[in-house]
Formats: C-alpha cells, structure tokens, sequence
C-alpha cells in the first residue's frame, strides 16, 4: 500500500527511529480558524455505521456523516450519550471501520488498508487521549509515555529521552517515578497526553478528556491541548458533550442522533 507514506508528516524517512526531542513548531497551528485550508487531514464521505442486535435487526449509529478537518484546526464534536460521537471518534481513530462510506486520511484511502496497515497508520499518526486516562497500572510515568514508542520499534534510550522531555513539557518533570495510583487526576491526564505526543502524531483525538476532573483542574487540561496546537501546530479533534468546551476551539460540529451537523466557527482557537 505505497500511498501510506504519503501521510503529512507520518512516515517521513526516519520518522520511525528519531523521536528523541518533541516536535519543533510546524507553524500549522495558527490558532485562526481555517488557516490550514487546502487538502483535508481527515475527510470522511457519507459514513455509515450499523450494529446487529439479534440476526435480524441493525441499529443505524452513525448516519451519512460527512466531515473535512484541515491540518493544524483544533475542532469539536458535541453531542450528547448516544448521540453517536464516540462511534464517530473510533471511526476517525480507526479502532473500528464505517459499514460503508469513505474515508481519506491524508492521501491514504482507508478502506484499502488491511488491519495491521490500519493499525501502523494510527500508532504512528494519532494519539489518542480519553477520559479515564487509560495508563498501564503499576507502571510509573516514564514507562507509561515510553511505551507507544516500544510499540513503534524506537531504540530504549532514543525513547527515554523523548519520554523525559515530554514529561517536561506537560510539567511532570517531578513525578516521573510515581505509578497512576500516586497521580491525581489532573496529572494521570497530563501523563496521557505526553503519552499521545510520543510518536509525535499529527493529529490528536481527545474523547472527553476533562470529564473526570474538577472545573479547574480540566482548564488546565483545555490549557494543555491549547499550548500544543498553538506551539506545535498539532491537529486536534475534541470530542464533549460540554459546549463551554468546544467553544474554545476553532470549529463546532453537533452530533444528533447519529447526523453530524455543519461546523460553526469560532473564537475558541485564538487563545
């Protein structure tokens, strides 16, 4: 599948084996809402997705969902439980695939990509940033940024150090020994957010990445995210049911019972 290694910024030539610093600024990330025009980063065409309930019954989830998110956008997508928005992010993180429908990521059409081709696509382009943190227990922070990349085949010490710096940037400097049992919540997500930059991904999906935290403590979290799109010119995708939330990003696109509406621009994406 030649057209993999023409993802933006994915598999450049010793992409895989040079991740020992965070990304310098691409300068994609200019925080004015459709500064990045041009091809999409991720464009979805018409996507269904439907579940059997018994042998004769499928529940529609998602229904004709058309979207376009432009390199460097931060963008959100709102709905409510059920309304089909997490189904959405599985889809655009490609844990799972459309019933029908199309799918461009980049110049890469994903329904031409077999399950490990999916599978290095999205450990190499997409982190994936969630809720309930999802850390390794009884592993402390170092290890938990440092194992995307072992996944990735990075050398121990070219990992390490990226760990490190990483940890540095989210201001974990001083807890890199301590396992999530020791964490608060707030530091459990600025662990999980190092560990989605690892691979230096060119997008980042981030599924309700406050909704375990205090009011304050998932500013600081919306800070973050922020800082890195802003800084690094990072895609990132936003996916709340909160709309205090997305209207700090760029664009807003509301999910009704499976159908994605229109993106609304913003003034979220200037701060």
């Amino acid at each position: 599948m030649s057209d993999i290694m023409s993802l933006p910024g994915v598999f450049s030539e010793g992409r895989a084996h040079s991740q020992a610093s965070p990304p310098a600024p691409t300068g994609q990330g200019s925080g004015q809402p459709g500064a990045a025009k041009g091809q999409p980063v991720i464009e979805l065409s018409d996507i269904y997705k439907g579940f059997f309930l018994g042998t004769d019954h499928e529940l529609t989830v998602l229904k004709g969902v058309n979207l376009a998110i432009y390199p460097g956008e931060f963008v959100s997508i709102v709905g409510s439980s059920g309304s089909g928005k997490s189904t959405l992010m599985n889809i655009i993180g490609l844990l799972d695939r459309p019933t029908s429908g199309s799918y461009l990521l980049g110049d890469v059409d994903i329904s031409e990509a077999d399950d490990n081709e999916a599978a290095l696509i999205r450990s190499l382009s997409i982190g994936f940033v969630f809720q309930n943190f999802n850390l390794v227990g009884r592993t402390d922070a170092l290890k938990n940024v440092e194992l995307p990349m072992m996944y990735a085949g990075i050398g121990r010490a070219q990992r390490r150090e990226r760990a490190l710096k990483l940890l540095e940037l989210v201001e974990m400097s001083e807890r890199i020994h301590h396992q999530p049992s020791e964490l608060s919540g707030g530091q459990k997500q600025r662990v999980a957010i190092a560990r989605a930059m690892a691979n230096d991904p060119d997008i980042i999906l981030a599924d309700e990445p406050t909704g375990a935290l205090d009011t304050a403590t998932g500013h600081m979290v919306m800070d973050l995210f922020h800082r890195l799109h802003r800084e690094q010119g990072k895609t990132i995708v936003l996916i709340t049911h909160n709309p205090e939330l997305a209207e700090q990003t760029q664009r807003i696109f509301t999910m009704v019972d499976g159908v994605l509406g229109e993106g609304v621009s913003t003034k979220g994406g200037a701060q």
